[in-house]
């Protein structure tokens, strides 16, 4: 089962540290939502787990460091255990959907070879989880902005990696689709023993599909754990500076924010 260890991690953007002594344990299966105001450090968070900027401290995947390194071997290890979604991500260039979405299976191929069978469900069962098989043989160029945003998510699915990270991964879907991929990475964490990381901001989504949240501010954790927990009156009014109407079904609290607290 996957386990992620963060202890004592400090990231810095343009010599300004952003991140300030972060430590967290997350059991796997589970579903973290990362939340917090902008600004708050959550994208540096997340960029320092990928490995895609310097970070001081440790980060452990299953007991084995992740650290920034330039060995080959390294980078294709790192791409096979872990997975990202960048905010705002794009595809640049003209390229089939399914081919886009078969570039997640590249850290799993040796040099000049095909893909495999395992290879090829791999890619279709992202397609289907993602909602794109209808875009199967479509240039990824000629979709709408939403469409391209769940066909990406496809590729990072396509990996399995034991632990994805995504970042704002509903920001530019309509309802339906939110509620969709919601739902995709609750289960693809729930059902295959992974964990999935993803920074959000629409806090009736974070509460209502997340196992777990980790609330961020001023580059610090505020609070970690259920989202009853965290997403208190408090923490709202302190951290987000809101007033929020909180409503209860089942185990499953609501957030709405109605006003401004300055």
């Amino acid at each position: 089962m996957t386990e992620l260890v963060l202890r004592h991690l400090n990231a810095a953007l343009g010599g300004t540290r952003i991140v300030h002594d972060v430590s967290l344990d997350i059991p796997g299966p589970g579903f973290v939502g990362l939340v917090g105001p902008n600004g708050a450090g959550k994208t540096t968070l997340i960029r320092a787990i990928a490995s895609l900027i310097p970070f001081e401290g440790d980060i452990l995947l299953d007991g084995d460091p992740l650290a920034c390194s330039t060995s080959p071997n390294h980078a294709r290890n790192l791409a096979r255990r872990l997975a990202y979604l960048a905010q705002n991500a794009e595809s640049h260039w003209p390229i089939e959907v399914s081919r886009l979405v078969a570039l997640g299976r590249l850290p799993h191929l040796e040099p000049f070879r095909k893909m495999r069978e395992a290879d090829e469900k791999a890619v279709a069962h992202a397609m289907q989880l993602a909602d794109v098989e209808r875009y199967r043989g479509r240039d990824v160029m000629a979709l709408s902005g939403g469409e391209r945003a769940r066909v990406l998510l496809a590729r990072a699915l396509a990996v399995e990696a034991p632990l994805l990270l995504v970042d704002e991964p509903v920001a530019s879907l309509d309802p339906y689709h939110q509620l969709r991929i919601m739902e995709v990475l609750e289960n693809y964490a729930k059902n295959s023993g992974r964990i999935v990381i993803a920074v959000l901001h629409d806090l009736s989504l974070a509460s209502r599909f997340c196992d777990r949240l980790v609330l961020l501010h001023e580059g610090r954790v505020r609070a970690s754990g259920a989202p009853q927990d965290v997403l208190t009156d408090r923490n709202l009014e302190d951290v987000y500076r809101v007033k929020a109407l909180t409503a209860m079904e089942g185990e499953t609290r609501f957030v709405v924010p109605l006003s401004r607290t300055e």
